[in-house]
């Protein structure tokens, strides 16, 4: 019950502060003054330019561009298109045969499988998927206060890229 009275008496308070801010007119303190806007003297100000500055004068696209465009000639070529593709294909296919089968692509997984398979009995119990969960990143882990980010642990990079 206490609350309720300590509270009227707060909100009694501030309406009362509130009309004798009222009754006092426009304010006229040193914090009016600094509030106010100086007044303007002639030849003082500095005129606003006419256009406004850009910033980076590349779009993001012209970027994505100078990405692929390797050897500058501008014109993007079938093999600059595809470079990072073939680089992303060769460290799949581990045996360099130019094919990829299904034991190079799911290399990972099938990795992850065998690790979480404790009994080796070829299938995984319950407490057995749930060490292949992946790791979710708190939200916030990044800042600029000056410490160093937390390093995932190697099941957690695992978690991160799924095959």
């Amino acid at each position: 019950m206490w609350r309720y009275a300590v509270g009227a008496g707060a909100a009694l308070l501030l309406a009362f502060g509130g009309f004798l801010l009222f009754q006092q007119g426009p304010a006229r303190g040193p914090l009016a003054a600094a509030l106010q806007p100086a007044p303007a003297t002639a030849g003082t100000t500095t005129p606003l330019p006419d256009v406004a500055p850009a910033a980076d004068a590349k779009t993001r696209e012209q970027k994505r561009f100078d990405r692929y465009d390797k050897d500058r000639n501008d014109a993007v070529s079938r093999d600059e298109y595809f470079a990072a593709r073939h680089k992303a294909f060769a460290k799949l296919d581990t045996n360099g045969d130019g094919k990829l089968s299904f034991e190079e692509w799911a290399a990972k997984s099938i990795g992850k499988f065998t690790g979480a398979d404790a009994d080796k009995s070829g299938t995984l119990t319950r407490t057995e998927f749930a060490t292949t969960a992946p790791t979710r990143k708190v939200p916030g882990s990044r800042c600029a206060c000056g410490k160093p980010a937390p390093t995932p642990s190697p099941a957690a990079k695992e978690g991160e890229e799924e095959n």
